[in-house]
């Protein structure tokens, strides 16, 4: 078979072809996966990490900065040898060093109006791992416009918050966040920090969601949303629905 494990792949895959759930057949099944990550920071350190880790085929990173020594509290992609480098590229050495067999493209620029259809369009699910809700909003739009299943994370100090969207099987993200912050809030709240395991903790349930969606297996978070209180290390779900007046997907 054209994607049949070799015996390097599989010996680095063992732990995963013991899983029942997994097997041989979800290994090859991830091997033919792909998956759009936004933002190579907090976040898409560690989902893009452990997705590379778990064999999926083709990740894509977009991000436009490049690497500072402020990042790296939290950014685990980066070292102090990548400062200047463009994250997208940065991510690309970093998770071919740890999975060499697989496919990393970087994209180097901003995703925009202009170009969110053409990156989106080749990977059925894009993984947000962006810093604000502009980008969120326009990735949303594009993910109903094509059906694809949008992977949810946000992070704020000790707290961070996670669920899937997929506008045919439930709401979309404007559904449940209907309103962008305003101009004065976004400022106000540039800067705040963020104790740097948590994008870790919510990254590596970003990259789990990913991976239960490619092989079709056990409950997705779609119409939930999981809040992580870091502080008492609690965690809390909320129901979301459909919303029938949002004017993104409510004609789906």
């Amino acid at each position: 078979m054209e994607n049949a494990l070799s015996d390097q792949e599989k010996v680095r895959y063992a732990r995963h072809l013991n899983i029942p759930e997994i097997g041989e057949s979800g290994q090859k099944t991830l091997k033919d996966s792909a998956v759009l990550i936004v933002g190579a920071g907090g976040l898409g350190s560690a989902s893009s990490m452990y997705l590379a880790a778990a064999g999926v085929g083709r990740i894509g990173i977009v991000d436009s900065d490049a690497v500072e020594v402020s990042n790296l509290q939290r950014q685990i992609l980066h070292s102090m040898q990548d400062l200047g480098v463009n994250k997208a590229a940065s991510a690309q050495k970093r998770l071919l060093g740890i999975n060499p067999e697989i496919t990393i493209t970087p994209y180097a620029l901003r995703i925009d109006q202009s170009n969110v259809r053409d990156l989106i369009t080749p990977y059925p699910i894009v993984l947000d791992a962006t810093d604000n809700f502009e980008t969120r909003y326009l990735i949303n739009q594009t993910c109903v416009s094509l059906n694809k299943v949008f992977i949810y994370g946000a992070v704020y100090q000790f707290y961070g918050q996670m669920s899937v969207f997929s506008a045919a099987k439930g709401p979309c993200f404007q559904c449940v966040f209907q309103k962008s912050p305003t101009q004065e809030q976004i400022q106000a709240n540039r800067g705040v920090g963020v104790v740097g395991a948590l994008p870790g903790m919510i990254g590596c349930m970003q990259a789990l969601e990913a991976i239960k969606h490619m092989l079709g297996i056990g409950t997705a978070v779609l119409g939930r949303l999981i809040l992580v209180d870091g502080l008492s290390m609690s965690f809390q779900e909320i129901q979301i629905e459909k919303d029938l007046r949002c004017p993104i997907c409510s004609r789906i």
